[in-house]
């Protein structure tokens, strides 16, 4: 009977211990470009490692990153758009915002460049011009920060029809760039997923350096207060690893080429 007793308190000794072992999960909805970029690939690793933890990635546009924030399906956000992240925290689904990093958006377009925009640094008269022509546009179409910064770009535009090219696909930024190509259209991109795909796909940098075309990325842990579900100690624990040092300089040296351009720089080493 003892050997029954010691048998069992052994085995249980053993559950509990592989339970403890286990890694803990870390629920992050994200924009698709911090995903068709590979930067999640390149730091998501050492995250994890560090902290004995498993994160489970939803890779989104940033409208509906937010949105599974706002229900508490996800404990942590990282996603670009600025006015909708104020206002994802002033309503309380968030708390803790800092930013991370930056880049810029780019205005792509096909070799014959239908509109002539290319050289450009002025996206609201490149607008303008591709409307104008009724050139081929895809958009993004799925509420993210890219679909975001472009409608914002087209009421700078000030066109009262886009075109007759005009496209709404409803894809991320990855898909939509490989849309863009097969038709050989205009697209509006993030710079660090342009870069990450450029040898897949036949486009130019038609547009670039519009101070409009900022691309500023923010992190936020789900409000514990507001979401009872959220797991908000390794939320944190993502935010002060996406902002530390170590995290910041990993950031800044993903994907820099030969020229020393990144496809990110870090908020917190000579950012805005």
């Amino acid at each position: 009977m003892f050997k029954r007793f010691a048998l069992l308190f052994l085995v249980l000794t053993m559950l509990v211990a592989s339970a403890a072992c286990q890694p803990k999960v870390v629920r992050l909805a994200t924009t698709t470009s911090t995903y068709d970029s590979g930067l999640l690939d390149y730091l998501l690793p050492v995250f994890e490692k560090d902290n004995n933890v498993k994160v489970e990635v939803l890779a989104k546009g940033t409208g509906e990153a937010i949105a599974l924030g706002e229900r508490g399906d996800v404990d942590v956000i990282l996603v670009h758009a600025r006015s909708a992240e104020d206002e994802f925290v002033a309503d309380g689904h968030g708390v803790n915002r800092r930013d991370v990093m930056y880049n810029d958006f780019v205005l792509l377009g096909p070799a014959t460049d239908p509109a002539g925009i290319v050289g450009g640094n002025d996206a609201a008269a490149a607008l303008q011009k591709v409307a104008a022509a009724n050139a081929s546009f895809v958009s993004r179409g799925d509420n993210s920060g890219t679909h975001k910064k472009e409608l914002a770009l087209w009421i700078a535009a000030g066109v009262e029809t886009r075109g007759t090219g005009y496209k709404e696909a409803g894809l991320g930024m990855g898909d939509a760039l490989n849309m863009a190509n097969e038709t050989q259209s205009y697209v509006l991109a993030d710079r660090a997923t342009y870069l990450a795909w450029k040898d897949k796909v036949d486009l130019q940098v038609a547009v670039e350096g519009d101070e409009r075309m900022f691309n500023s990325y923010g992190v936020i842990a789900v409000n514990p207060d507001t979401h009872k579900g959220a797991n908000y100690e390794l939320a944190m624990k993502f935010v002060e690893f996406m902002t530390s040092e170590n995290g910041q300089q990993m950031i800044g040296e993903f994907g820099k080429d030969q020229c020393g351009q990144a496809l990110f720089i870090p908020s917190y080493q000579g950012g805005k």
